[in-house]
């Protein structure tokens, strides 16, 4: 059954090049979100600070490894791994995306896409029940960007099925806004559509990111600051989802922690001065 899980605010993906400065100035950051696999390791620099710093700050952790769309094996070795993690950490949630990255234990090092079809749901949907048994709790799944489309998809749009998998499921959802945007333009839908479309109930954490644009198509890159039309969709969200944890990601081009802790303030203040005209509101009526 479905469990609403804290609200930890606004957040940073945690990044090596910010290691000392959060250490030496302890940001106001009300979390961090690692990456499970830079930190599935005996030991060395990476969990020295992951140690260091999670004593000052509240962790989740979001890892690119699951392929829960595969049709290969569950990886289990990597599930114990997660779990020990997790537990190191008191990790509050567990996220991954909604996607394959190999076969045949070949691993493509990207998030493909999966087709809109009632075989992927169930396939999808049982598979990350099997996650969240082994886990003992439930998972967040992400919407991930996408540059093609799958004949065998037909009619089903990605909103229908992502929400689909969550109900069967019984699991949460990581939106990621950005990716939003970046498949509205490639695949020619109205974003507004996605975000009206979702359980309110289900959405637990927000990714916001940069992109990069080529006028006719658009790529996930995380390695710009967040653009206009991201930032009014993001407003959108906070007016029809309320509180949820939102973090900023930047995987390349990384700027200094100070310029990062500057626009995760922006997302601050918008976030708040949403949430206070939607209390305004519910007032007046």
């Amino acid at each position: 059954m479905h469990n609403k899980l804290p609200y930890l605010g606004f957040g940073l993906g945690l990044r090596k090049e910010h290691y000392t400065d959060i250490l030496e100035t302890q940001p106001a950051v009300d979390w961090f979100e690692v990456l499970s696999e830079n930190y599935l390791v005996p030991g060395g620099k990476p969990l020295y600070y992951l140690d260091k710093i999670h004593a000052h700050y509240p962790m989740v952790m979001h890892g690119v490894s699951l392929s829960i769309g595969s049709s290969d094996p569950l990886n289990m070795g990597y599930l114990k791994q997660l779990k020990a993690l997790s537990k190191r950490i008191d990790a509050h949630w567990i996220s991954d995306h909604l996607c394959w990255t190999g076969l045949n234990g070949i691993n493509a090092h990207d998030l493909l896409p999966l087709p809109y079809t009632e075989e992927a749901i169930n396939h999808v949907a049982e598979r990350i029940q099997q996650v969240q048994d082994f886990l003992g709790r439930q998972i967040l799944m992400e919407n991930v960007s996408s540059y093609i489309t799958y004949a065998q998809s037909g009619d089903m749009t990605e909103w229908e099925f992502f929400t689909e998998v969550c109900e069967r499921a019984d699991c949460l959802m990581l939106l990621d806004i950005n990716n939003i945007y970046v498949s509205a333009v490639n695949h020619e839908f109205k974003p507004e559509d996605y975000l009206n479309s979702v359980p309110i109930e289900r959405v637990q954490q927000y990714h916001l990111a940069g992109h990069s644009d080529y006028q006719n198509y658009v790529i996930d890159t995380h390695d710009h600051p967040i653009v206009p039309a991201v930032w009014q969709l993001y407003e959108k969200a906070v007016a029809r989802f309320g509180e949820v944890s939102t973090m900023i990601e930047r995987d390349d081009n990384i700027p200094p922690l100070e310029e990062v802790m500057q626009e995760l303030d922006q997302v601050r203040a918008l976030a708040n001065k949403i949430q206070t005209q939607q209390d305004e509101k519910v007032v007046k009526s």
